[in-house]
């Protein structure tokens, strides 16, 4: 299985590293599965400061599927709150566009 790729880790300090490695990590497998196939998936970081001591967080996500791609972005002041948003975001676009969760069964 193809890890995830990140951008713009050197803007966090290890104990965000690692928060955001158990994260996406969690979704690859989710994005995965859910594709059927093995897909590149790009993490891209950012932060934004206000001269405080608070990072503002600035996501985005790609999924390179065989047939499209898909990307979204989110951004929040809580790092677990917008990896969770963006990724979930990424899960509702492929459940649209490859109907995941569709209940005809298959034939």
């Amino acid at each position: 299985m193809e890890p995830i790729q990140i951008v713009g880790m050197d803007e966090a300090d290890d104990k965000e590293k690692d928060l955001i490695n158990k994260i996406a990590n969690e979704y690859h497998q989710k994005i995965q599965r859910s594709l059927r196939n093995v897909a590149p998936i790009t993490l891209h970081l950012k932060t934004h400061t206000k001269g405080g001591k608070a990072k503002k967080w600035d996501l985005r996500v790609k999924v390179a599927a065989p047939t499209s791609i898909f990307e979204a972005q989110e951004s929040d002041w809580d790092l677990p709150k917008s990896l969770h948003k963006v990724f979930n975001n990424i899960e509702r676009q492929l459940q649209h566009k490859l109907h995941t969760d569709s209940q005809k069964p298959d034939n």
